[in-house]
């Protein structure tokens, strides 16, 4: 039977490749928005933050509404948005009167895409028939991070080989990808995690406690991630003095590596492995790259700080749920849905917190980072108290 899913997990991978470009491509061309269209900084820095919003409305409204509209329908949707906001950001800045409208919209459709695409995908993998499934889904993870990656180095070569001038033909080439996923889901099997009518409605999932501590994980998953990986390129160029696209290179495309190189061999071995401990161990390693990053004199120890970070919350994110999909099995949309939007709220609220801190402190992005280790720190707490609870029941 896991072989008639096979399909299934490339059309699932292919799609956090597609939600990697649609969350990594536009903030490589800021700089170009702000000299080509003549667009302020300070409406620049909207970009991300509409993409942000949008993802969590999605999942607001995806926890309501994706049973009743059905799974393939919406993961199909996911899909076509990508690459219509994809290849809108080509052309509508250049169409409408104001370009920088015409981003926006284009970041509002992409991230609609980008939003299904985190809400859907997870429970779909959940529901083919593995064994294993908290290492299958560490390694549907690994695909965002390979994206990511892929992201920054083929537009880096693209750019120096083409010009960056030529950027709109890049983001047509980059909608391809979509598109094809496009009739992947058409015709892959897709099945539900739970029966229909099944799952727990979102104020039944509210009064279980555990679903609580997951939304928790979740929020210091994504901060915990996000925190650094924003700050990683900035870090390098101010510490080091490295040029922007070594920057890029050292700081944000080496954490991803890192985080798909975690993710990847939980992937492959973590049917030998006890999520929990690797957890509580992944979140104690976080702590000490935050520690490292924002207490070390030496620029080149507090880089490999911020790089090794990728590598310790390689597994948070997607072992918060497969450890509350495993305790409430019969969560649901509803449950998945709800995940995601904690998560994209850490996403939001670390780097925020992490930013406002070190303009409040100077400028000195050090002590901004030393905030960023109460992300980690709850994680950890949160995972200890979650194992004793576990080794108690047992």
């Amino acid at each position: 039977m896991a072989v008639n899913y096979r399909k299934t997990l490339i059309s699932c991978y292919l799609g956090f490749i597609t939600q990697a470009i649609a969350a990594n491509f536009a903030p490589l061309l800021f700089l170009t928005f702000h000299n080509g269209f003549g667009i302020p900084f300070g409406k620049i820095a909207l970009i991300s933050s509409v993409f942000f919003v949008t993802q969590l409305i999605i999942d607001v409204l995806c926890a309501r509404f994706a049973d009743k509209i059905g799974y393939r329908k919406c993961v199909i949707g996911s899909q076509v948005f990508s690459a219509l906001g994809l290849i809108g950001l080509a052309f509508l800045p250049e169409l409408l009167p104001d370009p920088f409208s015409g981003i926006i919209i284009s970041t509002v459709i992409y991230a609609m895409g980008s939003g299904l695409t985190e809400v859907l995908v997870s429970p779909i993998v959940e529901a083919c028939p593995f064994e294993h499934k908290e290492a299958a889904m560490s390694l549907l993870h690994s695909f965002y991070c390979w994206g990511s990656v892929g992201v920054i180095l083929i537009s880096t070569l693209f750019f120096t080989a083409f010009g960056i001038e030529n950027w709109k033909w890049l983001s047509c080439i980059w909608a391809i990808i979509p598109l094809v996923n496009v009739y992947n889901f058409s015709v892959c099997p897709i099945a539900h995690p739970v029966e229909d009518g099944e799952g727990m409605r979102i104020r039944d999932l509210l009064r279980v406690p555990l679903f609580w501590l997951a939304i928790l994980l979740m929020v210091c998953a994504g901060a915990s991630e996000l925190s650094m990986a924003q700050w990683a390129s900035a870090f390098a160029e101010s510490a080091l003095g490295l040029t922007k696209s070594v920057g890029d290179i050292a700081g944000p495309c080496m954490f991803a590596v890192t985080m798909g190189i975690s993710r990847t061999l939980y992937g492959k071995y973590g049917e030998k492995l006890d999520l929990m401990k690797f957890m509580i161990g992944s979140a104690l390693l976080c702590l000490i790259c935050y520690i490292t990053a924002s207490l070390s004199g030496i620029p080149v120890i507090g880089l490999l700080g911020c790089i090794m970070c990728g590598f310790s919350v390689g597994i948070m994110w997607p072992g918060s749920i497969s450890i509350c999909s495993g305790k409430i099995p019969t969560g649901g949309t509803a449950m998945f849905a709800l995940l995601a939007m904690a998560g994209d709220l850490g996403g939001a609220l670390g780097p925020a917190i992490v930013g406002n801190i070190t303009q409040s402190a100077g400028d000195d992005m050090q002590k901004g980072m030393l905030a960023g280790c109460a992300f980690p720190l709850i994680l950890m707490i949160s995972l200890l108290l979650l194992n004793r609870a576990r080794r108690r029941n047992n």
